[in-house]
């Protein structure tokens, strides 16, 4: 028997550090290599962590909720020498397990190859239920985290097997965002956020300076904390903040926006919804705008460009496809997953790549590879209700389109004022890559596709 320290790795992105969330095992419980141990939140994702070994567990050197530097121990285990493997793999939330010899692995602890093959063969033996669907171990799990009944769910694959396709489709018919009572007020009137010590205080929390007296009635002691509350910046939140901040002060933004008559986009939705060939597939305008942006970046490029800041100078990036992001709201906070190369995607494609995209970040199960490598940025501010904002583009693309709510307007059509389905575009823009001209041009284009999505048949 030998007891085996197990150090937070860098699990491929670069992270110097990670909160544990939970722990999903306790000192004393036995464990196989693979089994899930605990759940990190890094800046970007939450990823499951496997055990390396098989044994007992021995003690958690680290605290839910505590930060944890990369290479610090966060548990031991009890072995025997001849049954332990070596290393597992990592895999994240979301993501398959890992191909034989390959994936993402712990940094510094070797593949596993034994262990990782033994997991990839029980991930794809489909698994008959009771009641006859067939599944293999991954899709039930994912069903399972969903909450659908994977006898209501149209198979799709071979031999009547349920697909992860069918799953998310199936899990889509539910609204990404969920209506919720208003909570009422409560008694603490005002929450501290920690800031950095070289930030001025009452800027950074957008306060005016306080008066010269306060009424008597206002008054408490000095040092009484019960009417606030401190919330400590980390995580998403943490990373969120400094993007923005980097992103705000170093690159100029212009803003440019313009009113759009949808009515068509909300009649070509209506009939994709009723086409049996989107039966199990969640339609929303969202669709019609992604596919507008698409085509609009490549009538413009420098919106789907970069500002790069090299050794020998500055140069311009244009990409000549289209990692298209979709900013989330989630529990965890705002999250920025994008569709890789959404260019090439048809109508449905895309339409099922959103669905995949809006559940997976819902759940928080969005993984750092989805959040990477994005090159223009889709904000949907309108099913907050609003009609437009001036979004900050996120850092390392130079555009970003923000959605407004769509209403029903009094709208001039022929002479005539009649009730259309309204909305307002918006679009904020590094002015270093792009010019005004071409901004407008965009946008105006988006707007095109808006107002008559059959522009979209080539």
């Amino acid at each position: 028997m030998s007891t085996q320290n197990f150090n937070l790795p860098d699990v491929g992105e670069g992270l110097t550090e990670a909160e544990i969330v939970a722990w999903k095992v306790a000192p004393g419980d036995t464990v196989a290599i693979n089994d899930v141990i605990c759940e990190i939140e890094t800046a970007k994702s939450l990823v499951e962590l496997p055990s390396p070994h098989a044994g007992v567990v021995g003690e958690l050197l680290a605290a839910e909720g505590a930060t944890v530097e990369v290479g610090s121990p966060i548990i031991t285990f009890v072995t025997d020498a001849r049954d332990d493997a070596g290393p597992g793999v990592i895999a994240t939330a979301e993501a398959p397990a890992p191909e034989e010899g390959g994936g993402s692995v712990l940094v510094g602890y070797g593949t596993g190859g034994g262990a990782t093959s033994r997991r990839k063969r029980a991930a794809e033996r489909p698994v008959r239920s009771s009641v006859g669907v067939i599944a293999k171990p991954p899709i039930r799990k994912l069903a399972r985290d969903l909450g659908v009944d994977l006898t209501k769910v149209s198979p799709s694959g071979a031999d009547g097997e349920v697909t992860r396709d069918d799953v998310m489709n199936h899990a889509q018919q539910a609204s990404v965002f969920r209506n919720i009572e208003t909570p009422e007020w409560g008694q603490v009137r005002e929450e501290t956020v920690p800031v950095p010590q070289n930030a001025s205080a009452g800027l950074a929390r957008g306060l005016s300076p306080a008066p010269a007296s306060t009424p008597a009635s206002d008054s408490r002691p000095a040092g009484d904390d019960s009417r606030t509350e401190s919330i400590p910046v980390k995580g998403v939140r943490k990373a969120t903040s400094s993007a923005m901040v980097q992103s705000a002060y170093s690159a100029p933004h212009v803003t440019v926006w313009k009113d759009v008559d949808a009515t068509r986009t909300m009649e070509l939705v209506k009939r994709l919804k009723a086409s049996p060939d989107y039966a199990d597939i969640r339609v929303s305008p969202l669709l019609i705008v992604a596919r507008a942006v698409i085509w609009a970046a490549r009538r413009t490029p420098m919106v789907n460009a970069a500002w790069i800041e090299t050794e020998s100078g500055a140069e311009i990036a244009v990409r000549h496809y289209v990692n298209l992001g979709i900013a989330a709201a989630t529990p965890r906070g705002l999250l920025v997953p994008n569709i890789k190369d959404a260019q090439d995607l048809s109508m449905k494609d895309l339409a099922r790549a959103l669905n995949r995209l809006t559940v997976t970040a819902r759940e928080g199960k969005t993984s750092p590879a989805d959040q990477q490598g994005g090159t223009i940025t889709i904000t949907n501010i309108g099913v907050f209700g609003m009609d437009a904002g001036t979004p900050i583009i996120n850092p390392g693309e130079a555009g970003i389109v923000a959605m407004g709510t769509i209403s029903q307007k009094p709208w001039v059509v022929d002479g005539e004022v009649r009730p259309r389905w309204v909305t307002t575009v918006a679009g904020s823009f590094d002015h270093r890559v792009i010019d005004g001209d071409g901004m407008s041009r965009f946008i105006a284009d988006v707007a095109s596709v808006l107002e008559e999505p059959a522009l979209l048949v080539e």
